[in-house]
């Protein structure tokens, strides 16, 4: 990893990480760092053609951190993996700047065929722990994955997605650049449960609805009794 790089991964742990009290610390006991620099080594061989050392060199990295990155995906610059621990990153995978990852993510493929099958992961997007990306699609600029999302369609720039499979739920924009797990739980409702209170209001409605054309029948059928006990 050149070194400006690396001193900019340094500073992107500090700013995103709490716990990160020094530069140090972050250089000598954070794996999703250590992770990164095993992968630069091991994609400047798949680069070269040397697909067996880089596969070597790719299980290296992932014995000594936790963490699997295939030699042949690309990461850009100042990507924060947080944790780690049981990340898959595919081949064909693609990730942008400014980007933060979260333990447990999947960055996976869904066919057999040797083209791009993995998923492009734009700038500044996060996606929380747990989550799967799958296939060749695409996660746009500033997006927000949430914890154990299943994703397999696009998602839109700017959108914060939930759930299984993943739906884009209601995100203020004046919310700040970064939101930790990409899920930013004081202001958004889960879109299942956003389903149930539409249906529990629509009950309600018809409950009311029903009660107001009851009462003029319960009104005329005394009135209907007493007429067929005079007869």
């Amino acid at each position: 990893m050149p070194l400006i790089y690396l001193r900019e991964s340094v500073r992107a742990y500090r700013e995103r990480d709490p716990a990160a009290r020094s530069s140090l610390e972050v250089l000598l006991c954070y794996p999703g760092l250590h992770a990164q620099i095993w992968h630069r080594f091991a994609h400047a061989l798949w680069r070269r053609g040397l697909r067996l050392p880089a596969r070597f060199l790719s299980g290296v990295g992932r014995w000594l951190t936790g963490i699997e990155i295939h030699p042949g995906a690309t990461l850009g610059r100042r990507l924060v993996i947080d944790h780690g621990m049981g990340m898959v990153i595919g081949e064909t995978a693609e990730v942008g700047d400014d980007v933060t990852l979260y333990q447990g993510v999947t960055l996976g493929g869904t066919t057999l065929s040797h083209g791009k099958r993995h998923p492009t992961i734009a700038n500044n997007v996060i996606v929380g722990a747990g989550a799967k990306v799958l296939g060749a699609i695409l996660v746009g600029d500033g997006a927000r994955v949430g914890a154990n999302a299943v994703v397999v369609r696009e998602v839109p720039a700017g959108t914060t997605v939930v759930g299984i499979p993943a739906r884009a739920v209601d995100r203020k924009p004046q919310r700040p650049v970064f939101e930790s797990y990409g899920t930013p739980c004081d202001e958004m409702l889960d879109p299942l449960l956003r389903d149930l209170e539409s249906l529990r209001a629509e009950l309600s409605e018809l409950e009311t609805r029903v009660a107001s054309l009851a009462r003029p029948l319960a009104a005329v059928r005394p009135d209907r009794q007493e007429a067929s006990e005079g007869a």
